[in-house]
């Protein structure tokens, strides 16, 4: 670094909630990809490490996240390293809590313009199924929790037999569930890099195997089982449209640093289902897969985001000199 002290970089991966295994894998590659020239890093698993992190917090420069799902997307982590006084890149707390709310995301989706598939709400204990509809739903539809992450507790639901086992598994995840109109389409994906000027990476197509009828947790995390075209095989006009939805979806969330907004294009229409505040960071993942196209290396995607974390702003807190 030319004589410059390295920065310490607390990676903090695993947690605890269903996604813990690949927060792991990624925190592996983010790992070993890390220049041991720029930075010096040390590992945390907030579900053992909490008191560890809190101990080490006056000398750590920045945090760099890779938890999925509660207590790492949420917000919840973000609003504990405030405390103590860590910079982290990526989306503060409130930027975090609503792109992980899929109700709330959606409603700020419509006000900024954006077009989002017809959807109804369920909640836990709020009477028969028959009576949360003004009319019958009609399949195809997608059941998926308001809170989560990685397709975690989703279906597609294609015949009305299969509504209510659906809707069951959903409700393991959380009290409230979403029930949409399922678009058939391409799957598309697009990132943004970021702080107050955002840079749209190229479009990705997502083909999933023919054995999965979306781009569900497996089809996200195993290699081989999907296919992901970057560029996406559409025209000019579309791509250029879907970059602006996923800036526009990122200013709309509140985010920052990064993000990745998922959505479904048909007949030159399309719709935007949701964003991730923390992308993938696996070998299969979609961020590191759009960014080598558009020419940044997985070792200089990680150091522009650690720029735009330190780069935002966030100051030192009180609560640090407490631990000094």
């Amino acid at each position: 670094m030319n004589g410059k002290k390295k920065l310490t970089v607390a990676l903090l991966s695993g947690g605890v909630s269903s996604e813990r295994d690949v927060s792991l894998k990624g925190g592996n590659q983010i790992f070993q990809s890390l220049d041991r020239e720029k930075y010096h890093v040390i590992r945390y698993d907030p579900k053992t490490d909490l008191k560890r992190l809190v101990a080490d917090a006056h000398h750590i420069d920045i945090a760099f996240i890779n938890l999925h799902g509660v207590f790492g997307e949420d917000g919840t982590i973000q609003g504990f390293l405030d405390l103590l006084g860590i910079p982290y890149q990526g989306s503060g707390v409130a930027g975090s809590a609503i792109a992980m709310n899929k109700l709330i995301s959606k409603r700020l989706y419509i006000q900024s313009g954006l077009p989002v598939p017809p959807f109804n709400l369920l909640e836990r204990n709020g009477g028969d199924l028959s009576d949360a509809f003004e009319k019958e739903p009609v399949p195809p539809l997608v059941v998926k929790p308001v809170l989560g992450g990685s397709s975690v507790g989703v279906s597609i639901v294609r015949s009305m037999d299969l509504f209510k086992k659906a809707v069951e598994s959903a409700f393991k995840h959380d009290d409230t569930v979403l029930i949409e109109n399922y678009i058939e389409g391409i799957e598309i994906t697009v990132a943004v890099i970021g702080n107050a000027e955002l840079e749209a990476l190229p479009v990705i197509e997502i083909i999933p195997d023919k054995t999965r009828t979306f781009f569900d947790y497996d089809a996200k995390y195993t290699a081989g089982i999907t296919q992901e075209i970057c560029p996406a095989r559409i025209d000019p006009e579309l791509t250029r449209k879907a970059q602006a939805y996923a800036k526009s979806a990122h200013r709309a969330l509140l985010c920052k640093g990064y993000s990745r907004t998922d959505m479904i294009l048909r007949d030159k229409e399309i719709y935007v289902l949701e964003t991730n505040t923390l992308p993938g960071m696996t070998q299969t993942s979609l961020l590191p897969l759009a960014a080598k196209t558009a020419g940044i290396s997985f070792s200089r995607l990680l150091d522009r985001l650690i720029g735009l974390g330190l780069e935002s702003g966030r100051s030192k807190s009180p609560l640090t000199r407490l631990y000094a």
